[in-house]
């Protein structure tokens, strides 16, 4: 990607929206509340402030540290107790900004919220142009451990480019000897999880958020309808199908696409990641421009 003036001052905008939307999720996130509720009143104020989505809303409770949003008339709520993370993207023209912010529900899970956010300060304060990611690795689990929990080393940071959230580009939540690659020009998202458990997720069996592909293959008419419209929105941006039905009814029909989308390779599905042994996790995120020997945080 391309990093002249009109791209930064792009990505900067996106960083701004991103900021102000985490902001209102850490006010959002009380027990009770519907997650329904919650991610669309972001997502909602997101475009308000003239950004869109650059994914869903994800909310992640206790165990659930990734890629759950909330699906059509979602009826879970905010628990009593817990950890939650609200992990949020914002996209102007396709330049993406990337954030996670995590909520305490009662003071013992204070420590394990206060381990990824000050791993991702300390991140922060050595970051300079051309620092390698297993720096960044150690400093986060270093970190993270000298609070008593556990880096999830399978989550990372993450390259990105214009309408692409993860560009290629890994950069480890762990002292990895092999991640000898350096951050230079280009965006990054700089993403420490924390957790009480072993420090692994593992899939579910289910999505709540896709992404369609570029393809060449014909569709029958009723996907070929849904992938058109999708697509014109959100290229290969994710998109979840709340975004696109309004009554049950809809909502199985268009699973059923999505079925036959994915079997035939025009669409990925983003499983939901839980913690191996159901460990509480949390999550700060950040992201960041290296442009010649600048550092700029647009999310902050």
């Amino acid at each position: 990607m391309s990093l002249d003036e009109e791209a930064v001052k792009k990505l900067i905008k996106s960083g701004q929206i991103a900021k102000k939307a985490a902001d209102l999720a850490l006010r959002l996130v009380k027990p009770g509340v519907s997650i329904s509720q919650i991610a669309t009143t972001i997502e909602k104020y997101i475009r308000e402030l003239g950004g869109e989505p650059a994914f869903p809303v994800n909310i992640g409770i206790n165990n659930v540290a990734a890629h759950y949003t909330p699906v059509y008339n979602d009826t879970l709520t905010i628990p009593e107790q817990g950890v939650v993370k609200v992990d949020l993207g914002v996209h102007v023209e396709g330049y993406i900004a990337d954030t996670a912010v995590s909520v305490p529900l009662s003071p013992v899970f204070e420590g394990l919220v206060e381990a990824p956010r000050r791993a991702l300060e300390k991140v922060l304060e050595i970051l300079h142009p051309g620092i390698r990611a297993s720096e960044i690795g150690r400093v986060v689990e270093t970190t993270i451990k000298s609070y008593g929990f556990n880096p999830i080393k399978n989550l990372s940071g993450h390259g990105i480019d214009k309408y692409t959230i993860h560009s290629g580009v890994v950069i480890p939540n762990y002292s990895d000897i092999f991640a000898r690659h350096r951050l230079v020009s280009g965006v990054y998202a700089i993403e420490p999880f924390a957790t009480n458990g072993v420090g692994l997720v593992e899939e579910l069996h289910f999505a709540t958020i896709y992404a369609l592909k570029r393809i060449k293959t014909a569709l029958r008419e009723d996907a070929g309808r849904f992938y058109n419209r999708v697509y014109g929105e959100r290229l290969t941006l994710p998109f979840t199908l709340r975004w696109y039905v309004t009554s049950s009814d809809e909502y199985n029909t268009y699973l059923k696409i999505i079925e036959y989308l994915a079997e035939k390779k025009a669409l990925v599905k983003y499983p939901v990641l839980v913690e191996k042994t159901n460990g509480y996790v949390s999550q700060f995120e950040h992201t960041i421009i290296i442009t010649g020997k600048d550092v700029i945080v647009t999310t902050l």
